[in-house]
């Protein structure tokens, strides 16, 4: 029962949900990242190495061996860095794009935190320690001004 109630808590809290929420974005962007890569930015890049599709580009240590009736008897041995490319560009992407969305919350949270800007509500948290410090100071100086008379 005990588990049941700590798995509850934390269900309860947020951080499960936030986990999910931030899974099925995730699992969301990855699509569209992958079709920005494949579908959009790849082609032209084909274009450049003679038409060939990225994804094949390969080096071949060892010739596929056929049979006589055409079939395949043993898969050729190949070195695939266009799939490394690939995968280079959709990190590229997502790195960049993860790099700009933190960009963009810490700047929001930095002005969140600032207590002299008036154009954005400060949260509770810091007006109550904006207030806590405001009180220390007060008391200090009356403790200065006790200990010089």
């Amino acid at each position: 029962m005990k588990l049941f109630k700590e798995f509850k808590d934390f269900a309860v809290k947020g951080n499960m949900m936030d986990m999910a929420i931030g899974i099925i974005i995730g699992a969301a962007f990855n699509k569209v990242i992958d079709v920005l890569v494949k579908q959009v930015m790849l082609p032209p890049l084909s274009l450049l190495s003679g038409n060939m599709d990225i994804q094949d580009m390969r080096i071949v240590l060892k010739n596929a061996i056929v049979a006589e009736d055409g079939t395949v008897a043993k898969e050729e041995v190949a070195i695939g860095y266009g799939a490394l490319i690939e995968a280079a560009v959709d990190f590229f992407i997502i790195g960049f794009t993860i790099f700009v969305v933190v960009k963009f919350m810490n700047r929001l949270i930095k002005k969140a935190e600032d207590t002299k800007d008036k154009t954005v509500t400060t949260p509770k948290n810091i007006e109550l320690l904006t207030s806590l410090n405001g009180l220390m100071k007060e008391q200090n100086e009356l403790l200065k001004s006790q200990i010089q008379e």
